[in-house]
């Protein structure tokens, strides 16, 4: 981490240099104040004539019982203090013997032949004291008038009576200006009353002067005016705003392009004086800081008032410090980013983010013209965290982080935890939130009535901003959830949510994990499809890409000037296929963000599920990497062992704070343990890495490359379609034709297969059938179920014209569409397709050898023993009387669903009828059946 600078307090101690500047402006002050002094002597003069004969006896009389006491005190003060400044004994002085001042100033004023009577000492004195006594008004609150303050000009000015060695050194409080309007004669006279009155013990016995300690320029010393000019500042809540110093409260004020600042608390107005570059500053004889004062800020062309940012205490509290340094705040965004909010009694937001490398950071947006010089930020102890709360701004207002690298070059960053950004291209992040309110409490109150690996699980996967392309989240929500429901899927997949600059990335190269893209619209637009989806009954599943991110200049790439998301090591950090930067795993803090990340969609936006992407790439340190380009882990080994920390928290997590989620793993290696609890160490050593289902990418692979064969050649790779059931149950597995399958000159699924249209319309559905009846979860990307024949372009979605009824092949695809529809009915409806998914005992092989025929059959059972019967040939021809082997108990069979029926596009070869088992032995069977089976096609069957 980088050595904080040293102490931005005030620094009292002044050099010659400074001191020089002092006088020279105590100088230039004397005409000024020789002014103002004799303004204020006028028109003191001219409200004591004013006074009614009543106030005239009374001040006669107080004048003439205090006279030689006022002269004594005035002798004495000259003597003892000659060196002190006018604005330090004001400071200083009893607040008794002010008022009492206050008042023999006037009595004196009033009553000219007494004071002519007096020597010149003795009017001199009181001359001194009445200043003074003007000075002490101004801070008493009154209900006289208005008191108007004129803030010293600096401390030279304070100075410039012990330079000079004159009487006159009142100047800077003679500015201050008391105006008593016409009608308040009574209360003038109470206050000649109480002065007489507190006067009197006074004359008895004389209170020691205290000693006066010289009070402190309330003008910054330059080191902090450089450090907050150059946007380094550490802590300028210690300098800026309001503190009590000897000698009142000190308001200090850091405004760029301000012509005047002037602070305001109930009717006193207080201008400070302008310090230059941005800078106001004064020193008030205040007791105490004036609680809910405000600053009334002059430009050129307009006048504001506003809440000090700098007066408030910090908004984040010392646990949620604790847990952001230990890396277990697992509500992170309620801690970090921007928080519309009410602090100390005002509303306006909460600013914080984690920069530990940075030597200062400001916050620029809307709300201050993208310059951030005047909100500096504070940073919050060794948590790296920098805070600022901002009054008056809330949601909708655009705001980014200006950082000061350890180099001393500033960087303008979107905030990483962000729950609202700018539509791309745009990259500043929003101010949001949340007034959304959730409709789906009996979705989310049975969704954990099953485990997913347990319950049916049919997936439809859809990239939503080319799904309908134009379409918002919202207008989305009126047309989604009603198609994925009539075509039986239980769950929606959503290829990547997260904002991400490049539409060409489909979202795997994310910069904004907080929030959904704006795109479609806003987070609770986005809230409000989710719920729309819960209430069809369809679950929720989102792709989430803790891999890695990409390296632009304003997001996450060496975000506060050093590696701080990415590893230190560029072998590490670099991801050599995507030309990305891996997150850092072992740096807690940068886990903490990942996790929180998972529970906050879960908990924040109600999502089912997570599939999370590219997970072989997280585990494995040579992943993609020749030798010499990567670092054995500290056993030698090529297991990234942080990545294995960070998954096994990450599920734990997740799966103890949001009942019913399931948590997916994209994982392309035959890694042990993927879905095994995390808390259970496999043959390798390690715990299971605790996900709910994984991807059966092996599977894919070898049915497609099976399926994209000649019929006449498949013969040859009959172990293709067979290989799946040797590890079938070492994961709980999903098999996915995703999105990946159809683009990049993959071909769609329909395109993949050989033959003419007819062939590979049926080849398609023959697959279908079969996928649906084998052991696992089912995926199927969108345009697929009507057997587009294009592959996917994120520019413009399916190709939906296929299904329009004035398309002559309409009909081919929309047979295509009813029989997926009618896959997932019978699916649903059938526990012997799902129940015992992950159980060796729900499956049996009825004939798995017959390469020469093409084709495959076995047995689905339920927990009860129930089976189903699934038989698929890939043969174009048809096979008659094929005997198959079957349990001798179930009376007859009936056929449930036939990929072949003319309905679907195909030709038709069904049986209608019952077909009951014969006695004979057969594929190890004690009884048997004899089918005909449709060409190219998958028949399923059911005990009758």
């Amino acid at each position: 981490m980088t050595p904080r600078t040293p102490s931005s307090g005030s620094d009292p101690q002044q050099t010659a240099e400074n001191r020089s500047e002092q006088e020279t402006a105590a100088k230039q002050t004397v005409p000024r104040q020789a002014t103002a002094k004799k303004t204020a002597a006028r028109k003191t003069a001219a409200q004591a004539a004013a006074r009614t004969p009543a106030q005239k006896a009374v001040a006669k009389k107080a004048a003439a019982g205090r006279a030689d006491a006022e002269t004594t005190a005035a002798k004495r003060a000259a003597a003892e203090r000659p060196a002190k400044t006018a604005a330090e004994a004001a400071e200083k002085a009893p607040a008794k013997k002010a008022t009492t001042a206050q008042t023999a100033a006037k009595q004196a004023a009033a009553k000219k032949p007494a004071a002519r009577k007096t020597t010149a000492k003795r009017t001199t004195a009181k001359k001194a004291t009445a200043e003074k006594a003007l000075a002490k008004k101004t801070a008493a609150k009154t209900t006289d008038g208005t008191a108007t303050v004129k803030a010293p000009a600096s401390k030279a000015a304070e100075k410039r009576a012990p330079v000079k060695k004159t009487p006159a050194r009142k100047a800077p409080a003679k500015k201050v200006v008391q105006e008593v309007p016409a009608g308040k004669v009574p209360v003038e006279k109470a206050a000649v009353r109480k002065a007489v009155a507190e006067r009197a013990p006074a004359k008895k016995t004389p209170a020691a002067v205290p000693p006066v300690v010289p009070a402190p320029t309330p003008a910054l010393d330059a080191a902090d005016r450089e450090r907050l000019l150059s946007g380094t500042h550490h802590d300028p809540h210690s300098v800026l705003g309001a503190h009590p110093v000897p000698g009142g409260v000190a308001f200090r004020a850091f405004r760029p392009y301000a012509r005047s600042v002037t602070v305001l608390c109930g009717e006193l107005r207080a201008e400070l004086h302008d310090d230059g570059q941005g800078f106001f500053s004064a020193l008030l004889p205040l007791q105490e800081v004036p609680e809910g004062y405000r600053l009334e800020v002059a430009y050129e062309e307009t006048v504001i008032e506003t809440e000090d940012a700098y007066r408030f205490l910090p908004t984040l509290g010392e646990l949620d410090l604790y847990l952001i340094g230990e890396g277990r705040h697992e509500q992170l965004w309620t801690a970090l980013g921007a928080h519309p909010m009410t602090h100390q009694g005002v509303t306006g937001t909460r600013f914080t983010v984690w920069a530990p490398n940075a030597r200062g950071v400001r916050l620029a947006g809307t709300f201050n013209f993208w310059d951030g010089t005047g909100f500096p930020m504070r940073s919050l102890g060794s948590s790296g965290v920098w805070e600022l709360f901002v009054p008056g701004i809330g949601e909708g207002e655009l705001y980014k982080f200006e950082i000061t690298r350890p180099d001393g070059s500033r960087t303008l960053r979107a905030d990483p935890m962000a729950r609202r950004t700018e539509i791309p291209p745009n990259t500043s992040s929003v101010i949001h939130a949340s007034a959304y309110e959730w409709g789906d409490a009996e979705w989310l109150a049975r969704r954990a009535e099953r485990p997913a690996h347990e319950a049916p699980l049919s997936v439809y996967e859809v990239h939503l901003p080319s799904w309908r392309p134009g379409l918002t989240y919202r207008q989305l929500a009126e047309q989604l959830p009603a198609y994925v429901k009539d075509m039986g899927f239980t769950h929606v997949e959503l290829m990547p949510i997260a904002e991400h600059p490049f539409g060409g990335s489909w979202g795997y190269q994310v910069t904004g994990f907080y929030a959904p893209t704006a795109r479609l619209g806003t987070p609770d637009d986005f809230k409000y499809l989710v719920d729309a989806l819960h209430q069809a009954g369809i679950g929720v599943l989102m792709d989430w890409v803790p891999a890695h991110f990409p390296r632009d200049d304003w997001a996450l790439a060496e975000f506060d000037g050093r590696p701080l998301y990415e590893h230190p090591d560029p072998r590490r950090s670099a991801h050599p296929d995507w030309g990305t930067l891996e997150f850092d795993f072992g740096r807690r803090e940068v886990r903490n963000f990942l996790v929180a990340n998972a529970v906050y969609w879960c908990e924040e936006f109600h999502i089912d599920g997570l599939r999370v992407d590219a997970v072989a790439s997280m585990l494995y340190l040579d992943y993609s990497r020749e030798p010499g380009q990567w670092v054995p882990n500290e056993h030698g080994g090529r297991e990234n062992l942080d990545a294995v920390a960070f998954l096994q928290e990450m599920n734990a997590t997740v799966y103890r704070r949001a009942p019913g989620v399931v948590t997916i793993a994209e994982e392309s290696t035959a890694w042990d343990g993927v879905t095994r609890a995390t808390h259970h160490k496999g043959p390798s050593g390690f715990g299971g890495l605790g996900f709910g289902l994984k991807w059966n990418m092996g599977w894919m692979h070898d049915s497609l490359q099976y399926m994209s064969k000649d019929p006449v050649h498949r013969r040859h790779h009959h172990h293709e379609m067979t290989f799946s059931m040797v590890y079938a149950y070492s994961e709980n597995y999903v098999l996915p034709i995703s999105h990946d399958e159809v683009v990049h000159g993959k071909r769609s699924l329909v395109s993949k297969m050989p033959g003419d249209w007819w062939q590979q319309r049926a080849n398609h559905r023959a697959y279908l059938g079969f996928m649906w009846a084998h052991p696992g979860k089912q995926l199927l990307f969108m345009g697929q179920e009507f057997a587009q024949g294009a592959e996917w372009s994120e520019a413009h979605g399916p190709d939906w014209w296929l299904l329009d009824p004035a398309y002559g092949a309409e009909a081919d695809h929309r047979g295509v569409r009813d029989l997926v529809r009618d896959l997932n009915t019978v699916y649903r409806a059938t526990p012997a397709l799902w129940e015992r998914d992950v159980h060796p005992d729900g499956f049996q092989w009825i004939v798995a050898d017959a390469a020469d025929d093409n084709v495959l059959a076995f047995l689905r059972l339920d927990a009860e023993g129930t089976p189903l019967l699934s038989v698929s040939n890939f043969s174009p021809v048809v096979r008659q009387d094929y005997r198959l082997g079957v349990p001798d108990d179930i009376p007859a069979w009936h056929e449930v669903l036939n990929t072949d029926a003319a309905r679907y596009g195909g030709s038709d070869v069904t049986r209608p009828d019952p077909v009951k088992p014969e006695p004979q032995g057969w594929h190890g069977r004690p009884a048997s059946i004899r089918l005909t089976l449709p060409p190219l096609a998958t028949v399923w069957l059911r005990p009758a």
